[in-house]
């Protein structure tokens, strides 16, 4: 007792109200749950704003995998859209078909979307493509991150798309937009570094936004047990094969030893993107003849995938295709 009395004296105050802190946000700043999760959604307010993400009258598709991140996006952006007043929210969950792995977060996923009051719909690898992720694995783990990471974007922009979604939302936090860069300069994907879906013009393109962007992901995990809806969930089994994994490592160190690293490289990433984007990248402008959906050749990456797969044609009534979705 005496202990819990003594740790309870040393916890700083609130720099705001003066209420027990939670967390420190800068060497002389400590918050407590309340101001915590207000300054959170005030930074996202201010990040969809200052980047022009969501406008009056937009229909936001919300890709929700029930996992910490994408529950605090749309915990975040429901309270965005109540306080703006026209914003339309849905949610898309993704079931890959990983056993043991997702049945679990797609129940936080429904839990969530029922406590909001939000629409919710599940499309599953295997109504799409005949199979789970699971047998599309089989004796090729390896490649786990790159099939489902290619189809998942696939179903997403599909569902959208079919939703009359204006914009689709993930939820990316800082962290993972310093591992994607990371990885994207360590196999030298020029491609990939100009690339910015937040800005595609393509018309089958539901444009993709990234409202955590600018938070780091201990921050999102805290602001969702401030609110009620962190859940501890199993980590994907698929997760040791990913190169994803190693850039997290390296960053993590490099965060606890020079702090600030993952922000500046975001920064400097976004002038390098600018600059690559000169030398002739431009954004798909084909129609994949299978899906419909935006593709550099005759099909897109996704349909080429699968039937690399499944090595057979695919059957045309398959993958649904977007051209049926209204514009």
């Amino acid at each position: 007792m005496a202990d819990s009395e003594q740790s309870r004296e040393k916890q700083p105050p609130c720099t705001i109200c003066n209420r027990p802190a939670i967390v420190r946000v800068h060497p002389d700043t400590h918050l407590c749950s309340i101001h915590f999760a207000a300054s959170i959604e005030e930074r996202v307010t201010r990040t969809i704003d200052e980047e022009g993400m969501i406008r009056d009258q937009e229909r936001v598709a919300v890709a929700l995998s029930g996992g910490k991140d994408s529950s605090a996006l749309l915990s975040l952006l429901h309270e965005f859209a109540e306080n703006r007043g026209e914003i339309d929210l849905l949610a898309i969950t993704i079931d890959e078909g990983v056993s043991g792995y997702r049945e679990e977060t797609i129940k936080a996923a429904e839990r969530l979307t029922g406590t909001l009051g939000v629409e919710h719909r599940i499309v599953t690898f295997r109504d799409v493509y005949g199979h789970d992720l699971d047998e599309f694995l089989r004796s090729r783990e390896e490649m786990a991150c790159t099939v489902c990471g290619v189809l998942r974007k696939q179903l997403l922009q599909m569902e959208a798309k079919r939703c009359d979604s204006t914009v689709l939302a993930t939820g990316h936090c800082q962290d993972d937009e310093a591992q994607s860069i990371l990885m994207n300069y360590l196999k030298g994907d020029t491609g990939r570094i100009a690339r910015d879906a937040s800005k595609s013009g393509h018309p089958v393109f539901v444009r993709r936004i990234k409202p955590l962007s600018r938070i780091q992901e201990r921050e999102v995990a805290i602001y969702g047990m401030v609110k009620g809806i962190y859940t501890e969930l199993p980590e994907c089994p698929y997760a040791g094969y990913a190169l994803r994994g190693e850039a997290r490592k390296m960053l993590n160190f490099l965060e606890l030893r020079y702090p600030g690293t993952m922000e500046k490289l975001v920064i400097g990433y976004r002038e390098v993107r600018e600059r690559v984007r000169v030398l002739n990248h431009p954004e798909p402008v084909d129609i994949c003849e299978s899906c419909g959906g935006p593709a550099s050749g005759s099909h897109c990456r996704a349909c080429i995938l699968v039937q690399r797969l499944v090595p057979c044609r695919l059957p045309d009534d398959l993958i649904p295709s977007i051209r049926s979705a209204p514009e």
